[in-house]
């Protein structure tokens, strides 16, 4: 799957056939929370990855939010994944699902997401090369809160970074976000951060953890998502 990824995101909320297919924006986007907004517990979630250099700071992220309720698979592009993935998102149980993926995989997830019916709270794509690193977020009003928190952790940690944000079905201006290095390279805090602010959604949100002291810089292009199902 040929994935451009300047337009991935358009793509997800649009339904454009070169990237993501949500279908009817106000349905996919619907803003149920997964837990009831101000508790201090995440509910159980199934996370996504599939390897690459981000994987192990965003599951560092995660994991400090759901503990022993993260339940971790590796995405595969074969036709057994894909009928498992739809077969749990069309059962009677409720389900919830984040993860942080390459785009063309992730395209795979999301279009499967809203062929089951499922809900998108949240979906981002994130650019990072030569020190620097972009996230554009397309969210709800679950995620209020997230593109700053995003914001503060990358700045704290001194990297440069730009985040954009729009919220879906709001009268909300875009929200855009920016800081340039001051003390070297960031390390995968990014990964880390969005593990966590996925993993806490719809919960009373602490400061994000900070990426292990032996993280490796990340680079590349990834895409984050939250489902309900």
């Amino acid at each position: 799957m040929s994935v451009n990824r300047r337009f991935v995101l358009k793509g997800m909320a649009l339904g454009s056939a070169a990237a993501l297919t949500l279908g009817g924006p106000a349905q996919a986007f619907a803003g149920r929370a997964a837990a009831p907004v101000g508790s201090a517990i995440a509910m159980p979630a199934l996370v996504l990855v599939n390897g690459g250099a981000a994987e192990a700071d965003f599951l560092h992220g995660a994991g400090t939010a759901l503990g022993s309720q993260m339940h971790v698979q590796r995405v595969g592009s074969d036709l057994a994944f894909i009928m498992d993935f739809e077969r749990q998102l069309r059962s009677a149980q409720p389900m919830r699902v984040i993860g942080l993926l390459d785009d063309a995989s992730a395209a795979l997830v999301v279009d499967v997401a809203r062929s089951a019916g499922a809900r998108i709270q949240w979906l981002g794509q994130h650019t990072a090369e030569d020190g620097h690193s972009r996230h554009r977020l397309l969210n709800t009003d679950i995620a209020e809160g997230c593109s700053r928190q995003l914001g503060r952790q990358l700045h704290a940690c001194g990297g440069s970074f730009s985040v954009s944000e729009e919220r879906q079905n709001s009268a909300a201006l875009p929200r855009h976000l920016a800081a340039t290095s001051r003390k070297g390279n960031q390390s995968g805090q990014w990964a880390s951060s969005v593990g966590y602010l996925l993993a806490s959604l719809g919960t009373r949100q602490f400061s994000s953890p900070r990426a292990p002291a032996a993280s490796m810089p990340v680079t590349g292009s990834y895409v984050s998502f939250s489902i309900e199902a």
